[in-house]
């Protein structure tokens, strides 16, 4: 019979589980708080458990953990991971430190299945969702790093890693509600931002659950036209679906939506594109930040120009949008915006 995963069984199933071996249910309270306040990912660390009581875990359940397999060290202090999951696949993670914050970015899918043409994660095949121990595994991944390699706490958690979180909807709460919970990693919601290419009606439904976590729209075109050219989901989302979504969303969380403006050169940096993008800002509270493009290979993008950039974010602050230009960090190993693909870079620091 094969061993099942445990961090799929809730407290009450596991303190279920002890009683039916002739054990009391608050061993179950223990495994539990093991497994999510602990993040332990070995029976055999659960040192407050007899040797008997551990040796039928083993025998019985198993912890998919993911792990490091590869981690590279930007120049500018950016670090980007490879994680093995349990069935051999990987994604990848990266850790953004700043002055003021330390900011895990996280996958939520093996791949992708939306092909946005600036993307590298999108020509990718999108092969499977990640399960909510997976996601959360990253973080306590990250978090661990943000200690050893800079002394600092993790402070904040991006859901911009491979894959469209809202397609994978159900394992994506569970995973924050972990990370979350009193009895988890107990970080406030207010830390993290789960951001989508537009999915209106998973929109709504986060309006409906009525989450406490921020939400960010991939706009990066304020026109149904180019916005198609670029990104094809928007052929069955478009502008106007997406502003009654995220109204919606508004009214039912009060939560302001950020909207995630890449800057191409000679495709959407214009007063007239800026003009648009104002447009769109009100219809919704909002506010907005500029990304740096990183170009991917082969690709027909390039970088805007930064006195373009300048007067795009100029005209709506001056206008009343809260703008933020968001620079690109670990661009030499390939673990800035867009370019999370599996690829390895020999030359990066490995330590």
């Amino acid at each position: 019979m094969p061993l099942i995963d445990i961090r799929t069984l809730s407290k009450e199933e596991l303190k279920n589980a002890f009683t039916t071996t002739g054990e009391k249910p608050f061993r179950g309270a223990q495994v539990y708080e093991w497994l999510w306040k602990k993040s332990c990912i070995s029976f055999d660390e659960m040192s407050n458990l007899s040797k008997a009581n551990r040796d039928w875990l083993k025998a019985t359940y198993v912890i998919n953990a993911i792990a490091v397999e590869e981690k590279q060290i930007s120049s500018d202090r950016t670090i980007k991971s490879t994680f093995k999951l349990f069935d051999g696949e990987q994604v990848e993670g990266v850790l953004i430190p700043t002055d003021k914050r330390m900011t895990a970015c996280v996958s939520s899918q093996v791949g992708c299945s939306l092909t946005c043409t600036f993307c590298a994660t999108g020509k990718m095949e999108r092969k499977r969702n990640l399960n909510p121990d997976e996601i959360y595994d990253e973080v306590v991944l990250i978090r661990e790093q943000a200690t050893k390699h800079y002394e600092r706490p993790l402070t904040n958690i991006v859901f911009m890693g491979m894959g469209e979180p809202l397609l994978n909807y159900n394992n994506v709460l569970l995973a924050i509600e972990k990370i979350c919970g009193e009895e988890g990693l107990h970080i406030s919601p207010d830390r993290i931002t789960v951001s989508t290419a537009g999915i209106a009606k998973m929109i709504k439904k986060l309006g409906d659950d009525e989450v406490k976590f921020n939400l960010a729209l991939s706009l990066h075109a304020a026109n149904d036209v180019k916005r198609n050219r670029i990104m094809p989901i928007n052929e069955s989302n478009n502008l106007e679906t997406l502003t009654e979504a995220l109204q919606y969303f508004y009214n039912k969380t009060r939560n302001r939506i950020t909207f995630e403006y890449i800057a191409f050169r000679d495709f959407n940096d214009s007063m007239d594109d800026a003009k648009e993008l104002l447009a769109f800002c009100k219809k919704v509270p909002s506010k907005v930040n500029i990304i740096e493009y990183n170009p991917i290979d082969a690709d027909e993008f390039q970088k805007a120009e930064t006195d373009k950039i300048n007067r795009f974010c100029a005209y709506l602050e001056r206008n009343g949008v809260i703008t933020k230009v968001r620079r690109s960090r670990g661009k030499d190993i390939d673990a800035a915006c867009g370019q999370l693909a599996n690829k390895k870079h020999p030359e990066a620091q490995m330590n």
